[in-house]
């Protein structure tokens, strides 16, 4: 069972698949749905930090090249005046419900990314991120349960009595 769970915590690793994943892959190998939430949920909180400090790092080292400059500078900037407006209104909210929404390409990695390129704080970027995450990974869990629960009572009402 050891397995499952360091499985699980290494696709939660994977950027787009992430939690959103690991929790149904371990559920369906039979592991515990708590203790698959917990570890899964935690993998995944540490995906936030580690994406802003790869980002500010490695910007901060690439802005020794002119062209990098120039090109990020340019893209940054239109970005956070594009959308300007909508962090005003939503800001630390609004990266916390993207990030909790159970689909790919909403996960932490992609709420570090666009907190990072939008210029928002991170200590409170993280801290929202980290919601979402708990917020996906509970939605998960619950939907991962009820499908496998969904799937064994069709299998034992149709493909049992086949056999």
């Amino acid at each position: 069972m050891f397995n499952t769970y360091l499985i699980a915590s290494l696709i939660c690793f994977i950027p787009l698949l992430e939690l959103r994943a690991g929790i149904p892959w371990a559920i369906a190998y039979g592991a515990d749905p708590i203790l698959t939430f917990i570890i899964c949920g935690v993998t995944n909180l540490a995906v936030a930090p580690l994406v802003f400090l790869f980002l500010f790092t490695f910007h901060k080292l690439f802005l020794r090249w002119k062209w990098y400059e120039n090109f990020s500078t340019a893209i940054l900037e239109r970005s956070r005046q594009k959308l300007h407006k909508n962090i005003e209104k939503y800001g630390y909210i609004g990266i916390a419900l993207f990030v909790a929404i159970p689909l790919p390409l909403t996960g932490a990695y992609t709420g570090a990314l666009g907190a990072w390129i939008l210029g928002m704080e991170t200590k409170r970027s993280i801290i929202a991120i980290g919601i979402g995450v708990l917020i996906a990974g509970i939605a998960i869990t619950i939907i991962s349960v009820g499908g496998k629960e969904a799937f064994s009572f069709i299998y034992d009402l149709v493909v049992k009595p086949v056999k």
